[in-house]
């Protein structure tokens, strides 16, 4: 089971589901506390901004970021929860969770996939950037992208509500 919050509630989560790694999105330099009992080798953080194209003084996602989600995604054991979180829990994060489901359950429908990320979040905007870096990483030939266009922007929120995503349909 795949769990996505915001930064606000990774204690939270973590404490609540039981998650054993944790993956962060987030600016550099965003403090981020580890939640207790979650060893340094079982967080992923990748420093990034929220951003879809290349802006001064900024670090867009780029392929180095998407291909250590996938490595720390295939050496997750899932005996225990993985944890996704970004600043909002709405974009970086969910584009995430959307790429380790993804990458997880091959043969799972990218169209399906992104509805339920909608039903689970009606806030989920997914980084398209990133969505798009992992398309190509897994050779999916545009249909992640097609499939997180075709949900489009959710609905507003300064903050999403944590939900989860199961990895297979």
């Amino acid at each position: 089971m795949i769990y996505v919050c915001p930064l606000s509630k990774i204690e939270e989560m973590a404490t609540r589901t039981g998650a054993n790694r944790m993956v962060t999105l987030i600016t550099a330099g965003t403090q981020v506390l580890r939640p207790a009992g979650l060893a340094e080798a079982d967080h992923l953080f990748l420093a990034m901004h929220d951003i879809i194209e290349q802006l001064p003084d900024m670090t867009p996602p780029g392929e180095d970021h998407v291909q250590a989600l996938l490595d720390f995604a295939n050496s997750w054991d899932r005996k225990a929860p993985l944890l996704i979180h970004c600043f909002a829990g709405i974009s970086r994060s969910t584009a995430a969770a959307y790429t380790v489901a993804a990458a997880l359950a091959p043969r799972r429908d990218e169209a399906e996939l992104a509805a339920t990320l909608r039903r689970l979040s009606p806030s989920a905007t997914p980084n398209i950037r990133l969505v798009s870096i992992a398309d190509r990483l897994l050779g999916r030939q545009g249909r992640m992208v097609a499939a997180i266009e075709s949900i489009g922007r959710g609905v507003e929120a300064t903050e999403g509500i944590p939900f989860a995503l199961k990895i297979e349909g």
